[in-house]
């Protein structure tokens, strides 16, 4: 079952990292240009000894192409996933992840921009290619969860999103969380427990996140998530917290002035 997250719970040590408690799927979540978040995740990586990676930074495509086995080299394996075109922030952060577990699977759980684009709009259970219902895609979230996300999704993009398009943008975020979900349980069944889910902070929500389709899904999976923030949250809604210091960056709202 999922282990419920406390609205009290306290943060977490990186030293704490070693010694998580046992679980089937580990979601670790992370803001994704914060160095030390990658070094964090790394510290667990190491100590769980995950039989497989599943990324939400690599589609299954992306994935495939990595040899089993020894990892290449970090060039050579950035540019083999053609990571440079994907967007996300600089390799080297993430490199560390693939060599933490250089024996672990590697699976890719990722919507392509151009993917999310396409399904923007449109009903999930015609977009989500599986089971829509196991992941409770095919009935409405509760009006106030709907309310909720559709804010962050507001702020998440400095309120400057019209408000018509909010609906569509919360459905791409379960649709991602689906197929992160999806993947997880399928990679515990063909390799084993367990699993390391690597993704945003966002996406490892105990409530409505990834493991809480986990949980719809297969409510038998021992499921563990480590949130990462920069500040302390208003509330918790991951197992466990983690906080670090702010990462330096340009205030990405000037990109919306």
């Amino acid at each position: 079952m999922m282990m419920a997250a406390s609205a009290t719970a306290q943060p977490i040590s990186v030293g704490e990292l070693r010694n998580l408690d046992d679980a089937d799927i580990y979601f670790l979540g992370e803001v994704h240009d914060n160095p030390a978040h990658h070094e964090n995740q790394t510290v667990a990586i190491q100590a769980l000894a995950p039989k497989a990676l599943v990324f939400e930074m690599l589609t299954p495509e992306q994935a495939a192409k990595i040899p089993s086995g020894m990892r290449p080299a970090k060039d050579e394996l950035r540019a083999l996933i053609d990571w440079d075109s994907t967007g996300w922030p600089d390799f080297s952060m993430y490199y560390p992840l693939f060599t933490a577990a250089p024996d672990a699977a590697v699976i890719g759980a990722g919507l392509p921009r151009e993917a999310a684009r396409a399904a923007m709009g449109q009903p999930l259970v015609q977009v989500f290619d599986g089971d829509a219902a196991r992941f409770g895609l095919d009935t409405p979230l509760p009006a106030e969860q709907q309310t909720a996300r559709e804010a962050l999704q507001a702020r998440a993009h400095c309120d400057a999103l019209p408000a018509e398009i909010l609906p569509a943008m919360v459905s791409i975020q379960r649709l991602r969380d689906a197929l992160l979900a999806d993947a997880a349980l399928d990679t515990l069944d063909q390799h084993g427990s367990p699993v390391v889910v690597i993704t945003g902070t966002g996406h490892a929500r105990t409530d409505w996140g990834a493991p809480a389709m986990v949980g719809i899904a297969a409510p038998d999976v021992r499921v563990l998530s480590v949130g990462q923030f920069e500040h302390q949250p208003d509330d918790t809604v991951h197992d466990m917290i983690l906080i670090t210091e702010p990462h330096p960056r340009p205030d990405p709202c000037d990109a919306f002035q």
